[in-house]
């Protein structure tokens, strides 16, 4: 183990180095629902809000407690009563209401405050905040149910919340509100975590739920998870799905992640609980877990700017170290930005070339051809390749070449075939490495 560790944990740690700088920063709402306290996952689930935290990440954090609350209800002889989904709180819910976030919010803040050694939270000085930042109004009656003390969020204190998180505090909110009369209302962790992530427009919207995110065929359960789901896609699903009235509906979290979308907030997230690290594997992976909705695809293939330049230098440096491409000094790339083209995802560079013209013999050079090992065989690649030969087409050349001294087959294969160096223009011809021995292999655009 301690000769294979290095070898995992390095290439690992480096991988998620651009998600910790993108994120420093950043506001995110979590949403928790009771079901995750339940399931006995609230200390794991700390230790990672813990780690988020330690990467400069703001935290909202928003509890639910409808199963507690279930549970003190039929120890006291009462049913759950429910109406489209929503709890309808008598004054004995009310009181149950009370007693749940009570004893949720002891074992919260007595999980952000442990500190074992060998465990994630040992060194962690995590300060929780909670108070009276929402201001509520009654449901009222809807369809002839009166659903008495359940309500909405009227107000988010959002400055307050802000000056908060700010300090360095996680800020925890129960889902209950008060009038300005001073009248205490039931609300849902689903409604107040969107708002409150609209009220400060969030980075993320995150909800942890007892479901492994939109299936791409909601109606097959058997259907792969749609990791990505553009806004206006996840509109089309929600108006054709039925009202939601549990948790598990496909609605139930969907239609909060549109409402927090539509309002501002850039991406909001479905995750599953029942995943160990789901937190973290959607905010420090390339693919994620779960399904993300967003205003518009994350992923976008486009010619690189002077911003994209310590990008290209962190994907390359690896395939420059192991000999796979001649190294490039950072220079270089700053003077030839406008040569390169890039794939990027949520802010990350993971794939690049460039294209460097010799007009008077109609060819160019694709160089540095890239995609970083966490999504190679995805596609990328040809996406790239795809995309430098409409810009060579654009300049009136018929050919385009590489020099390549490892990945010879994966080019022959797209068209590609061998030539000798002499092949060359004469200006590249001059600049090449006899001593490295490079393939030169040339294809013709159609």
């Amino acid at each position: 183990m301690s000769l294979v560790f290095p070898h995992t944990f390095v290439p690992w740690f480096r991988s998620v180095a651009p998600y910790i700088h993108a994120y420093r920063g950043e506001t995110f709402v979590v949403g928790m629902p009771g079901e995750l306290v339940a399931a006995g996952k609230l200390n794991a689930f700390v230790q990672d809000l813990a780690i988020l935290h330690a990467m400069g990440i703001k935290i909202v954090l928003v509890h639910g407690f409808r199963p507690q609350v279930n549970e003190q209800l039929m120890a006291k002889g009462q049913q759950p009563r429910f109406h489209q989904g929503v709890r309808i709180t008598d004054a004995v819910a009310l009181d149950c209401a009370q007693e749940a976030a009570g004893q949720l919010r002891f074992e919260i803040e007595a999980a952000f405050s442990q500190g074992l050694p060998n465990t994630p939270m040992a060194n962690a000085t995590v300060r929780v905040v909670s108070g009276n930042f929402l201001t509520a109004r009654p449901v009222g009656i809807v369809d002839g149910v009166d659903y008495q003390h359940s309500g909405l969020v009227r107000k988010v204190d959002a400055g307050a919340i802000q000056r908060a998180i700010d300090s360095g505090a996680i800020v925890l909110l129960s889902p209950f509100g008060f009038s300005p009369t001073g009248e205490a209302f039931n609300l849902t962790m689903e409604e107040v975590a969107t708002s409150a992530a609209i009220a400060l427009q969030a980075d993320k919207l995150l909800f942890m739920t007892e479901v492994p995110g939109v299936r791409e065929k909601p109606e097959d359960p058997e259907s792969p998870i749609d990791t990505e789901l553009a806004l206006a896609d996840a509109q089309r699903l929600l108006a054709g799905l039925p009202k939601p009235t549990q948790p598990t509906d496909v609605a139930f979290y969907l239609q909060h992640c549109v409402k927090a979308c539509l309002a501002g907030v850039e991406r909001s997230h479905i995750l599953p609980l029942a995943v160990d690290g789901a937190l973290l594997q959607e905010v420090y992976t390339h693919d994620g877990i779960g399904t993300m909705v967003v205003d518009e695809k994350l992923e976008s293939l486009r010619e690189a700017t002077p911003d994209d330049v310590g990008g290209i230098v962190a994907l390359i440096e690896p395939f420059e170290r192991d000999g796979t491409l001649v190294k490039r000094d950072r220079n270089e790339i700053e003077r030839d930005i406008e040569a390169y083209t890039v794939i990027e995802h949520d802010g990350v560079i993971f794939g690049c070339a460039a294209l460097y013209p010799y007009t008077e013999a109609r060819t160019a050079e694709m160089a540095a051809l890239t995609v970083s090992a966490e999504v190679q065989g995805q596609g990328d690649g040809d996406r790239i390749l795809k995309r430098i030969e409409q810009r060579a087409k654009s300049m009136g050349l018929s050919t385009i070449f590489v020099l390549t001294t490892r990945t010879m087959h994966w080019f022959i294969k797209r068209g590609f075939r061998p030539v000798e160096p002499e092949w060359l223009p004469e200006e590249r011809k001059r600049k090449y490495n006899w001593d490295r021995r490079s393939q030169v292999l040339v294809k013709k655009l159609s």
